[in-house]
């Protein structure tokens, strides 16, 4: 629990109300269809550059994604779950809910996929799939309802998925795509349909696309678990969802984490780079988990001991606040807005703290000239998230 008393003290070190930054609500996506970016042929071109570049061609490890979604096995139960970025033949996505798919107790499993993978074949061997035409595997749907024991052999294994895909017409259909953008983008009219039926969706989204990606899947109200770089959490409009309560981290969020890329994926720095039985692996440095469901770490008390000294708490030069350099260092008895690094997130208890803003690309500098951060000492900061200690925590 963190050490400090249960109320505030009139004494306590406070700072000024009145200049905290309060964050533009005209930024934040509000409606559907009518208040999503403007389609068009660059909508096309736009996503057709993203799957071309080899810096979006990340695949999850199964065992990141056992990791983390075995803290939401009450929630997936009975739902629908939505793969949007998955093709099956190399998605671990795909495998782990297909697997799992009677141990969940899940109500359907539905992936769309765009483009071919580089690394088609990785989770399940090339084949023809019932229902597809050779020459119209992709872009494709699938959508799963069971996987019986077709073998017998008393377990759900990737022979029964495999069985299924080749048998079941019904479980697997092209996509087309609309005039704004190509079948299995995952912001055409079809993949929307199929959004719309989804409960959960769970992913590896392309990066260079998440803020589009994070704003549809809030403004259809669903459930969600993917996987984005840190840097994220201080995006212009991703913030505003973190601020207002609709999106947080969720819990394995530490250690280095490898992702399988292509073979001629260009790696130029070695420490981030691996080769494990003839298979390519990327790390790409802090990639977190983003959420809106609930679990058990967005609860927790950070574990706090130390005081407040204006001598170790130096404040901004341009702003009502104290820096506050690692999260461990949060005072216990500092009232007031105080600037923490972004990992802070990591341990947000939205019990304890309130999320003030950000000084990064938010539209919410607090200098007062956009695209200039808080100074200390006469320099800029790195990435801050403002906070306050609520009242009693």
């Amino acid at each position: 629990m963190t050490q400090h008393s249960d109320s505030r003290q009139a004494d306590r070190p406070t700072g000024r109300q009145a200049d905290r930054p309060t964050g533009r609500q005209a930024d934040r996506p509000t409606g559907r269809q009518a208040d999503r970016p403007t389609v068009s042929s660059a909508g096309n071109r736009t996503l057709s550059k993203a799957k071309k570049d080899k810096n979006d061609e990340f695949y999850t490890q199964l065992v990141d994604i056992e990791n983390e979604l075995r803290h939401y096995r009450d929630q997936l139960r009975g739902k629908t779950i939505f793969c949007n970025c998955d093709d099956p033949f190399e998605s671990n996505f795909f495998r782990y809910f297909a697997l799992n798919f009677n141990t969940l107790g899940l109500k359907k499993l539905i992936a769309t996929c765009h483009v071919k993978s580089s690394i088609a074949g990785a989770q399940l061997p090339l084949f023809d799939m019932e229902g597809l035409k050779p020459e119209g595997k992709l872009p494709y749907a699938i959508e799963i309802n069971a996987v019986p024991d077709h073998d017998g052999d008393g377990a759900t294994d990737l022979a029964d998925v495999e069985y299924l895909l080749r048998h079941d017409a019904n479980s697997s259909r092209p996509l087309e795509g609309d005039a704004d953008y190509s079948g299995g983008d995952f912001r055409s009219r079809e993949c929307v349909a199929l959004l719309e039926e989804a409960d959960i969706v769970v992913t590896n989204p392309p990066f260079s696309l998440f803020r589009e990606y994070v704003a549809q899947l809030v403004d259809y109200g669903k459930q969600f678990l993917i996987i984005g770089n840190q840097n994220a959490i201080t995006y212009k409009g991703v913030f505003t969802f973190i601020k207002n309560n609709k999106m947080w981290l969720g819990i394995d969020n530490g250690g280095t984490k490898w992702f399988r890329v292509p073979n001629d994926y260009d790696i130029q720095t070695e420490s981030r780079k691996k080769i494990k039985d003839g298979v390519k692996y990327f790390s790409m440095g802090s990639v977190v988990w983003f959420t809106n469901m609930d679990n058990p770490k967005r609860h927790d008390s950070i574990p706090l001991f130390k005081k407040y000294s204006s001598a170790e708490y130096p404040a901004y030069d341009n702003y009502d606040a104290i820096d506050v350099a690692r999260v461990a260092d949060i005072p216990i008895d500092y009232d007031g807005v105080m600037g923490v690094p972004i990992t802070f997130l990591d341990k947000y208890n939205p019990e304890h703290f309130e999320l003030v803003g950000s000084n990064r690309d938010v539209g919410q500098d607090p200098s007062g000239v956009y695209g200039r951060g808080s100074m200390l000492h006469g320099k800029e900061t790195f990435k801050r998230l403002f906070i306050r200690r609520k009242t009693g925590a």
